[in-house]
């Protein structure tokens, strides 16, 4: 199996670990700098080198065209007639993308070149490969939401099947116990509910025997009352019945 070679490897070279991939580089190098680059035979001896000034190079047309870019319209009005200029601004975004992927390619040769090996790496499908998905139900099982939820739901399942042996079922263990002490007192307070109805339906028949005794106790002092005062009525009556015979028999 054949070195990794990573997404924007120049054509033409050959990949990291091939015998002839410096020879390879340094002819891809050289058509990317100046032509004057290749009078200095110690830029094919040392490739490194050449990768290093070839990475400078492009970064610096990259930034140009920028440049250009952005002042192409007040640079050359007047100077070429509108439509002329759209076609300027339109080579430009054409080069300027030309010259990044050069400038990228570059780069990765220079790493190649230092020793550095690629790996490839893992990717999220893209946008564009979800737009023509289906939207049926056996698509929407596989989307990066349902995927998501998946571990909470199986997270929520898990103390329902959790193991009955284990440390951690040693630990829950001592909670048993402590419950099925709890339940006699339950219990009781489930029995002792229909009592404490009871006693709140007899309180108004308490209070009203309470009250019909006070009253009761209430008319027989009054009873007694008026019999205790009923001897004196009667003595005052003779009293005064005596004093008025004695009147008489004086006359």
């Amino acid at each position: 199996m054949g070195a990794y070679i990573p997404p924007g490897w120049p054509a033409g070279v050959h990949p990291p670990g091939n015998e002839d991939f410096e020879s390879t580089a340094v002819g891809w190098l050289l058509d990317v700098v100046p032509p004057d680059y290749r009078l200095h035979g110690v830029l094919r001896r040392y490739p490194v080198a050449l990768a290093t000034m070839a990475r400078y190079h492009s970064k610096a047309c990259v930034e140009g065209a920028r440049q250009g870019y952005r002042t192409a319209r007040t640079e050359l009005a007047g100077a070429l007639p509108p439509h002329a200029i759209d076609t300027v601004l339109a080579a430009y975004r054409k080069e300027g993308a030309r010259l990044a992927a050069t400038a990228e390619a570059v780069e990765l040769v220079e790493r190649a070149l230092r020793g550095e090996v690629f790996t490839p790496k893992m990717s999220l499908p893209s946008a564009e490969s979800r737009i023509g998905e289906p939207e049926g139900a056996g698509s929407r099982g596989t989307r990066p939401e349902a995927a998501e939820q998946r571990p909470v739901r199986v997270k929520a399942e898990q103390p329902a099947a959790a193991p009955t042996t284990g440390p951690k079922a040693e630990e829950e263990r001592p909670a048993r116990p402590k419950a099925e002490e709890e339940r006699p007192a339950r219990a009781k307070a489930e029995e002792e509910r229909p009592t404490a109805a009871k006693a709140e339906e007899e309180r108004p028949a308490r209070a009203k025997a309470a009250r019909a005794k006070a009253a009761g106790q209430k008319a027989g002092g009054a009873k007694a009352e008026a019999e205790a005062a009923e001897p004196g009525r009667a003595g005052a009556r003779r009293n005064s019945g005596g004093r008025g015979r004695s009147d008489l028999a004086r006359t």
